[in-house]
């Protein structure tokens, strides 16, 4: 099995590379468990607590659920990945089921920060993007996805967003065995990777 990790900041354009890579790939040799499924489950608190989570902070993250799913996968078991409302601020009651298969891909802004997390990947990846072209598609995505108006994206971003970023995602760039600028963009970055997983598949 091939566990890769996918990182960059909020806006980066992760979830575009993956979505590039899974094209190129047959769709029955890859699993992907994006990071924030396994966000805390926030149900006991009140929704004006749930609505003060911080993201974009480690402590968010139920890393080891995440640790133990992966080496469940590469051990040959079966998981039942969590399914996080970001409306509700809340795990939900039903699970998505995911079979081991060739191909891991974990994706997320935090996963290269976590040591435990960071030993299970095969090849580490950072998705870099301009702080401005990641403050527009968080713009875009937040109205779109999470019902928030422009005045409370951008509050988030200048209070949680771009300080965590400085200080819990960039550092982890220093990780990563491969670095690809302009996120979804880079075709020529998302052919390599691509062709790295193939080789892999394929001996």
């Amino acid at each position: 099995m091939l566990i890769i990790g996918i990182a960059g900041g909020t806006g980066s354009g992760k979830t575009t590379v993956v979505r590039k890579i899974l094209e190129q790939l047959p769709c029955d040799e890859v699993a992907v468990l994006p990071q924030d499924s396994y966000y805390k489950d926030s149900g006991h608190l009140s929704l004006e607590e749930r609505q003060k989570i911080n993201f974009d902070h480690p402590e968010a993250i139920e890393f080891e659920l995440l640790v133990e799913h992966i080496r469940a996968l590469r051990s040959g078991k079966a998981i039942e990945q969590p399914v996080y409302s970001y409306l509700t601020c809340t795990r939900q009651k039903e699970t998505i089921p995911v079979i081991p298969r060739h191909v891991v891909i974990v994706e997320g802004i935090l996963i290269l920060g976590h040591p435990g997390l960071r030993s299970l990947m095969d090849l580490k990846v950072f998705v870099d993007a301009e702080p401005d072209d990641r403050l527009i598609r968080v713009i875009q995505r937040d109205i779109a996805e999470r019902g928030r108006t422009v005045e409370k994206v951008l509050a988030r971003y200048e209070e949680t967003v771009k300080p965590m970023h400085l200080q819990f995602i960039e550092p982890t760039k220093r990780y990563a065995d491969l670095i690809v600028p302009q996120g979804g963009n880079n075709h020529a970055a998302i052919d390599i990777l691509t062709q790295y997983i193939l080789r892999n598949i394929g001996s």
